[in-house]
Order: C-alpha cells, then sequence, then structure tokens
C-alpha cells in the first residue's frame, strides 16, 4: 500500500530516527515531517535509523499538516485523549484494518502528534478516523517510536487481510487538498453574504469540516459542493446593488 507515517512537529531525534528504522522494519519509505523542532540528519537520527538512513534523508518536510495531507484520501490520526468532539474515537483494529483496505493507486496517512501535546483540534479533524492505543488510564502516554511500532505492527496483520479483499476505488474518500479547497471556498462565500462572522468561522468550520468527514465524502461530492458554491457567489454578486 501506499502509506506514509507522518510526524508532526516532532522533536526528538532519537524518535525520529527510531521511526525511520520502524518504517523500513515494516516495508514503508515514505516518511513525513512537518515541521520538525529536531535535526532529523543529524548524528542522533542517524544513529537509531541504523541501517535506514537513506529513509531519513528521503524525509518529506511540510510547513503544515493540511499541506502533507494533501494528496492523501484515507487519513488516520492518534490521539491520546479519553474523550474527542470532533470525531469518535475508535479501537486500533478498527482503524487500522481501514486504513490497509486502501486501494493500492492511492495515498492514505498515519499520522503522530507532538511528543508532548499530541495532535491539535484543528488537526485531528484531518484526519477521517481516530486511534487510541489501548493502554492503562494510569499512564496513557506512550513514548512517540513505540506508539508508532506497535501501529505499525497492527496495520501490518490488518495489511495481510486486507490483501484478499476486494476494493471499490469510487467509493474512496476524496483528496484531503481537494476538501480543503472546497472549505476554503465554502467558508470565504459564508463570510460574504453574512452566514459567517470573523471572530466565530473557525469554530463553525471546524464543525462543518468534522460533518464532511464523518460523511467520508467522495471526489464527485466535492465537486458538488464547489459548484453550488461558485453558482451561489455568482448569484450572490449579481443582485448586489
Amino acid at each position: 500500500m501506499s502509506l506514509a507515517v507522518v510526524l508532526v512537529e516532532p522533536a526528538g531525534p532519537l524518535n525520529v530516527g527510531s521511526v525511520a528504522r520502524l518504517c523500513a522494519n515494516f516495508g514503508l519509505s515514505n516518511l513525513r515531517l512537518v515541521a520538525p523542532r529536531c535535526d532529523h540528519l543529524g548524528e542522533e537520527a542517524r544513529r537509531m535509523a541504523v541501517h535506514a538512513e537513506a529513509l531519513l534523508e528521503q524525509a518529506q518536510l511540510f510547513p503544515d499538516l493540511p499541506a502533507a495531507l494533501a494528496d492523501c484520501r484515507r487519513v488516520v490520526a492518534t490521539s491520546g485523549r479519553t474523550e474527542e468532539e470532533a470525531l469518535p474515537l475508535s479501537s486500533a483494529q478498527d482503524c487500522l484494518s481501514w486504513l490497509a483496505a486502501t486501494p493500492p493507486e492511492h495515498q492514505a496517512a498515519l499520522v503522530f502528534g507532538r511528543e508532548d501535546r499530541g495532535l491539535s483540534n484543528q488537526e485531528l479533524l484531518q484526519a477521517g478516523r481516530l486511534l487510541r492505543l489501548s493502554t492503562s488510564e494510569s499512564y496513557a502516554s506512550l513514548n512517540l517510536s513505540h506508539a508508532v511500532g506497535i501501529c505499525l505492527h497492527e496495520l501490518q496483520q490488518s495489511r495481510t487481510s486486507a490483501e484478499a479483499a476486494p476494493t471499490n476505488a469510487s467509493a474512496e474518500p476524496c483528496a484531503r487538498g481537494n476538501l480543503e479547497a472546497a472549505l476554503s471556498d465554502a467558508e470565504d462565500l459564508l463570510l460574504e453574504v453574512g452566514f459567517l462572522y470573523p471572530h466565530t468561522a473557525e469554530a463553525r468550520m471546524a464543525k462543518l469540516r468534522a460533518l464532511l468527514q464523518r460523511g467520508q465524502v467522495r471526489d464527485e461530492e466535492v465537486a458538488l459542493l464547489r459548484g453550488m458554491v461558485r453558482q451561489l457567489r455568482w448569484a450572490a454578486q449579481r443582485h448586489c446593488p
């Protein structure tokens, strides 16, 4: 499968090097780093990568999570929180089985947050599924590389099962970049017509983003949404005095 392992603002070079080695262990070659806070090519990272230095050198850097996920259709994000307002948490098995079922011609992503505070609510809304590992409630936080290792092991088991199952490419969620572009168009229009106000737009658009994520909208549905927005903008401008 075409899977990207995405680390958001990793601060520990030892963790980044360890994750690179884990990617190599499980046959993955696409490591994406969002605004890393450490030297991912430094001595510490290379030491932990062992024989996966080439993967570190080929890692792609992105300024933010939406940019890192623009070409992805199925996205699973990890969270250590016990409750989420944006999307419901699912078991690792459910999330990773869904991810493993991605058709080979489509890009998928598994996202891990910062070592100290994980992913923000806005970043969690970039995912189609939220995963929480079943750790002890008394000490739920896992080391970043340990969490990656557990998820990749579980994903490998799910991939083996998914290989025998047929996939329906037409039912795939749209690319994240297309959805974000549609939401940006919609937000601009809703601000223009007064449905949104600048001080509340972010919160209200977050609810709309969560709604569309739960629905797993497809390419043709995003195209329909963008067409509606364009027509409504044309009509609004036409009737302006």
